[in-house]
């Protein structure tokens, strides 16, 4: 018999790598479908999470899982749509980028399966932070991330983003490169990330979010995670979510903050709040702080004020008006130093991860309880130790720890000691005087400062009529406070308030009014209706012009001899300018809100036009242009003969009219060339004059040397000195000469007369 051979096939190891790599897929995708295995897990490395993730992790020195953490993963790596609510500093972000990684890995994705994961952050600072965490964890894994933010080349962007796997974005930015980018595609999209999903709402991205959701498919995986539960954040996730899982980690907690962090406020006058803040910083040298103020202008007054005082410690400031590269640069440079100071406004104030920060200063008071938390959350992280002061003026202390204890927030006054308190008001007037720029810093942050009070919805805590402006601009370095126009319709608003209070309050008055409106009559009516000017041909008949009397020499009233023939007007006098309704109600009558909102322009733009009128010889007025009937007019001849002769008449009196001018014109210049003349010959006559005063005084230049007096009399020019002597001829030599015409020739004159 012959034996039976068996071929063996030879497996290569690229193929049975390959193989391990599927089974191994296998079995992380049947652990994770049971999320319930993990419940009490403490590590990640107790997770199904592949090894490529596990050696980001280890790396990154990420080993034990927080709440959120371990209640948010499992979930998530079964696939199921998660809605989670947390503390800021919980650990959100670990939450839904290690099952980003695990879930694209787990379907071997690649640059030719293109988009794969999408997450998006309210601002752009936290979508740097969330790449530089996802850069390391994920450095093992071979996809390709993106970072799509606002500050940055738009046509770099769409160059690469076709190829990413998973894009990092604010929402402007993507629907921008959804709209513009040429293919850049989301069709095969598995996971959807809304981080800070409340803050992405709040800052008005609604529409934004709404447009992006309808550009993504349906069969996606969602993950949505925010720090508190709004109407919007519902709302969202109601359209975005499937069936989701509701991760809550600290609900039914005693309070909302963190209990290693200590939380305090202090009362203090708004013209004392800079002294506070720099006495605190002078005292806190050694410490990382960050100082929240209401606006972009404010925090960049403070930062320059505060770098020419030089407290001691490095002033760092972040606002919105920077541009992206020098806002990333601020956030890196504060989050590598030791002792700082960093003055921002609540731009900073959501899920950024500022490493060891002791001191969190809330300079002005935040918009609600739910800020307050975001910004205190910037310390006191992952079970680390924090201080929390915030800094009140009288008016804003009732309603806010009102507020605050609404929120399960726990905060403490404490008092200023005053021996450690420090006044810069001198040195920031001798800044404001000395540089121009500081000055109008100043100027514009008093005006964001109020204007910030007057936005606010919140008037229980916020009310911009009882704050000292004139003191707070001294506060500032500036000499008075500039003219802001929001506080005067404040303060109008108010007034209005109280007298419609007071109007109320008082029954009395109430029922008269109600019986006023029982009596009133139909004309009574007519006159208080709105649009006036529409019944005012029926008022003008309506007014009582027999009132207004005329005072003659034995009127009625002859008592006073000053008011004869003075017209006095019953019930027409206006006692103030200045009273608009007064202005508008002349005579009774009632003009709508709209023409007492219009200008003085457009209230003329409105009125009615005068004709213009022609006097002929007589004197009597006529319109410029007056019709006349047919048969009027054909008596002079038909249309064209009457044109024809028309522009005959009207070219004749053209032609003799610049006949006249022309002659005008000539006989103008004519004087003017008469009068020339006589001005060349003045001026001749006055030369001649000149020469002969200086003949005359040569002459009596040699007479006072000889000592000889002689007698006064005329001498001309042509004639001789010599022609004095008394000579029995009595003869006078004359010398032909042309007239001098300059005064050279006279000279030369006056010396032939010498040697002569």
């Amino acid at each position: 018999m012959a034996k039976e051979t068996k071929t063996i096939k030879k497996v290569s190891p690229k193929e049975a790598q390959r193989k391990q790599n599927q089974d191994d897929i296998a079995t992380l995708e049947a652990k994770s479908s049971h999320p319930e295995n993990y419940s009490n897990a403490k590590l990640f490395s107790e997770l199904p999470l592949s090894d490529r993730t596990q050696k980001g992790l280890a790396q990154s020195n990420f080993k034990q899982m927080t709440e959120i953490q371990r209640k948010g993963v499992p979930l998530a790596l079964a696939k199921k749509d998660v809605l989670g609510a947390a503390k800021t500093g919980s650990g959100k972000t670990l939450s839904f980028l290690i099952p980003v990684l695990e879930i694209l890995f787990r379907q071997q994705w690649n640059a030719a399966d293109g988009l794969g994961a999408l997450i998006i952050s309210p601002t752009r600072e936290l979508a740097v932070q969330i790449f530089e965490v996802l850069k390391k964890i994920g450095k093992s894994h071979t996809f390709s991330a993106g970072l799509i933010i606002g500050g940055k080349e738009f046509k770099v962007e769409q160059e690469r983003i076709a190829r990413m796997n998973i894009l990092v974005c604010t929402p402007g930015r993507l629907l921008q490169h959804m709209d513009q980018s040429v293919g850049f595609s989301c069709d095969n999209l598995q996971v959807l990330v809304l981080d800070e999903a409340d803050r992405i709402m709040d800052m008005g991205f609604q529409n934004t979010m709404n447009a992006i959701i309808e550009n993504l498919p349906p069969q996606r995986q969602t993950l949505l995670f925010s720090a508190t539960q709004t109407r919007s954040v519902k709302d969202l996730a109601r359209l975005s979510l499937k069936d989701p899982e509701y991760v809550a980690v600290h609900e039914k907690a005693e309070h909302s903050t963190p209990k290693t962090l200590s939380q305090h406020y202090v009362v203090t006058e708004l013209p004392k709040k800079l002294d506070v803040l720099y006495s605190f910083v002078k005292s806190h040298l050694k410490s990382k702080t960050i100082v929240f103020l209401s606006s972009c202008k404010q925090t960049r007054f403070v930062f320059e004020a505060f770098c020419k005082l030089q407290p001691g410690v490095p002033i760092m400031h972040l606002h919105g008006k920077q541009k992206q590269t020098k806002r990333v640069d601020i956030f890196r440079k504060f989050t590598s130093s030791q002792h700082a100071v960093l003055l921002c406004t609540d731009i900073a104030a959501r899920g950024l991860d500022f490493p060891s920060v002791d001191w969190v200063v809330q300079l002005d008071c935040p918009e609600d309880a739910d800020t307050y938390i975001h910004r205190v959350g910037r310390t006191a992280r992952f079970d680390a130790d924090g201080h929390a002061l915030m800094i009140l003026v009288p008016s804003e202390v009732e309603g806010m720890v009102e507020e605050l204890k609404k929120k399960r927030v726990p905060v403490e006054e404490i008092k200023i000691r005053t021996s450690k308190q420090q006044s810069i008001q001198k040195q920031l007037q001798s800044f404001c005087f000395q540089d121009p720029e500081i000055k109008y810093l100043a100027q514009r942050a008093f005006v964001a400062y109020m204007r910030s009070i007057y936005l606010q919805r919140n008037k229980s805590i916020f009310d911009v009529t009882v704050l000292p402006a004139e003191e707070f601009a001294l506060s500032l370095g500036l000499a008075g406070a500039p003219k802001i126009k929001f506080v005067k319709k404040a303060e109008k608003k108010l007034m209005g308030a109280q007298e419609k209070k007071m109007k109320e309050a008082s029954s009395g008055e109430e029922e008269e009014e109600e019986q006023a409106k029982t009596q009133r009559t139909k004309y009574d009516r007519m006159f208080q209706r709105k649009n006036q000017d529409i019944l005012s041909e029926h008022y003008s008949k309506l007014v009582d012009f027999e009132g207004d009397k005329i005072k003659l020499d034995g009127g009625l009233e002859d008592d006073d001899d000053e008011d004869f023939l003075t017209i006095q007007r019953a019930d027409h006098t206006l006692e103030s300018d200045e009273d608009e309704d007064a202005m508008n109600n002349i005579a009774g009558e009632n003009i709508s809100k709209r023409k007492l909102k219009m200008s003085k322009k457009e209230r003329a733009k409105n009125m009615a036009r005068g004709d213009k009128l022609v006097f002929d010889e007589e004197g009597n007025a006529h319109a410029m242009y007056e019709l006349v009937e047919e048969k009027d007019f054909l008596k002079d001849g038909d249309a064209k003969s009457q044109i024809k002769a028309f522009i005959e008449q009207k070219g004749e009196l053209m032609q003799t009219a610049d006949k006249e001018d022309k002659e005008y014109v000539k006989q103008k210049k004519l004087e003017k060339k008469i009068k020339r003349k006589e001005r060349e010959r003045a001026a001749l006559k006055e030369d001649s004059s000149e020469a002969s005063d200086a003949e005359d005084q040569g002459s009596d230049m040699s007479e006072d040397e000889s000592g000889e007096e002689e007698p006064e009399r005329k001498r001309k020019w042509f004639e001789d000195s010599d022609s004095d002597s008394e000579d029995e001829s009595n003869k006078k030599r004359i010398i032909d000469v042309a007239e001098p015409q300059t005064l050279e020739d006279q000279e030369a004159l006056a010396l032939k007369l010498l040697g002569a």
